[in-house]
């Protein structure tokens, strides 16, 4: 039985388009107003602070179209010489980057994601690391990830990224169920994901992280719950469980899809609670809006202690003060600026062996941003805003701030959504499930006109 009471009504209510707030301001906001000049002036003032960096490499190349995918990628057939190029021209980026820092950043988060990292040879792979390395300095004590996928990693491919000192592995398990793999063109049985499992632990990585995705076509309560079954069996450390962005508009294999086979509103909805009580009956923890970790890793740690994060690689333990991104698409935030490359892997190839940095947008924060971006970010990450530490930060009364949003935070109130005193604003459990809609009403830029037609849908 579900631990909160949601009518249909309410479901509507909130079942809406809507950003995951990844970032604030959001993407769609970001112009070519920040361009090569405006980063390069951020990469200087950064490298004359101590601040401490979190590194994204972006690598877009995948062997295969997954049709739900709406990340930015590029299908190749395996071939060396693919990756050669490519890591040419990644190797000009991270140079130009490195030049205007004028000095060696320590890293305390790395994280190579995609596209599939894996796509890439042992040799390009030290290679890649090694260039890094020739630039910065590394913690090994901290977080080192990548994203692997489980249909073409080998067990050597595995013990490369181990000696090289990666310690989190994430790999995309979406369903099990051989009908849905089978429509989102993704097959890899259980066995497959179960094999590479155990090399990682024999390996002794740190935290395994698996990726669902509820909504997709043909799923049901009961083939879903057959996954979810299997995969708390191989007992991953970290789960996320993500809803189906469907944006057939941003990506357009999605077109491929029956739209009378995906789960739609509280069909979908029951697909995660269950599977969400499915994960917490089996020792999982929820961690913010989408994750569940084990009690024992240190993302439950940090949600728990109050220091989780969240930016465009998900939840994070955020050791490090700035974050910045390479490769094409690759965003980064630094001294208080968004910056995103170019997507267009001959653009970006262009770009670089020009000797130019190849940024195509971003936004720059000014002060209302800071304050709403802190808002959100307490509510994605800890399901509250403390109104004294508000004070402290900005020199602000909460509600003095926010007075305009006073008719949102009542009706959160009125459905059961949120609960408020003098001191915080918490989220009750069904807020939990429509914290993107908390978090909405206080987001300046969606009170425009059309501000929510280009984001999926909440639900």
């Amino acid at each position: 039985m579900s631990p909160f009471y949601m009518n249909k009504e309410t479901l509507e209510k909130y079942d809406v388009a809507g950003p995951r707030y990844t970032s604030y301001p959001t993407a769609p906001q970001w112009s070519d107003a920040v361009n090569a000049d405006v980063y390069a002036s951020a990469l200087t003032s950064f490298g004359c602070n101590d601040k401490t960096l979190s590194l994204y490499v972006h690598i877009p190349f995948c062997e295969q179209l997954c049709y739900f995918c709406a990340c930015n990628k590029v299908i190749r057939a395996n071939d060396p010489k693919v990756g050669d190029e490519f890591l040419d021209h990644l190797f000009k980026e991270i140079d130009m980057v490195a030049g205007l820092l004028e000095r060696r950043k320590l890293i305390r988060q790395l994280h190579w994601g995609g596209g599939t990292p894996t796509y890439l040879s042992e040799a390009q792979i030290e290679r890649m690391f090694n260039k890094i390395q020739s630039v910065f300095d590394i913690d090994f004590n901290e977080e080192i990830a990548i994203e692997i996928d489980p249909r073409n990693v080998t067990q050597n491919k595995l013990k490369v990224l181990r000696k090289l000192g990666f310690n989190r592995i994430s790999m995309g398990v979406q369903d099990f169920d051989a009908k849905v793999q089978d429509d989102i063109n993704r097959v890899q049985p259980f066995e497959q994901v179960a094999q590479v499992h155990q090399w990682c632990r024999e390996l002794k990585f740190e935290s395994v992280n698996y990726d669902l995705i509820y909504g997709l076509p043909y799923q049901t309560r009961d083939t879903f719950k057959k996954t979810v079954d299997l995969v708390v069996g191989l007992r991953p450390d970290r789960i996320a469980l993500y809803s189906f962005a469907y944006v057939p508009w941003l990506s357009k294999p999605q077109n491929k899809f029956n739209l009378e086979a995906i789960a739609l509103h509280d069909e979908k909805l029951d697909i995660f609670i269950q599977s969400r009580e499915n994960l917490l009956a089996h020792g999982y923890q929820t961690i913010a809006m989408d994750h569940f970790a084990l009690t024992t890793d240190e993302m439950a740690r940090a949600f728990n202690e109050g220091k989780l994060h969240r930016n465009f690689m998900g939840y994070t333990l955020k050791p490090a003060d700035e974050y910045i991104g390479v490769g094409p698409s690759a965003i980064g935030f630094i001294e208080k600026t968004y910056v995103q490359n170019i997507k267009v892997l001959p653009e970006y190839y262009a770009m670089t062996a020009a000797g130019h940095l190849p940024i195509e947008r971003g936004k720059q924060l000014n002060q209302d941003d800071q304050v709403r971006q802190w808002v959100i970010n307490s509510l994605m990450c800890q399901f509250q805003v403390d109104k004294k530490l508000f004070f402290d930060t900005f020199g602000y009364e909460f509600e003095d701030y926010f007075l305009e949003e006073g008719e949102h935070i009542d009706d959160c109130i009125q459905d059961g959504l949120i609960y408020e005193n003098s001191q915080y604003i918490k989220v009750t459990d069904l807020g939990k499930i429509f914290i993107r809609n908390v978090c909405m009403g206080f987001d300046f830029y969606l009170k425009a006109k059309d501000g929510q037609k280009r984001f999926s849908r909440t639900v």
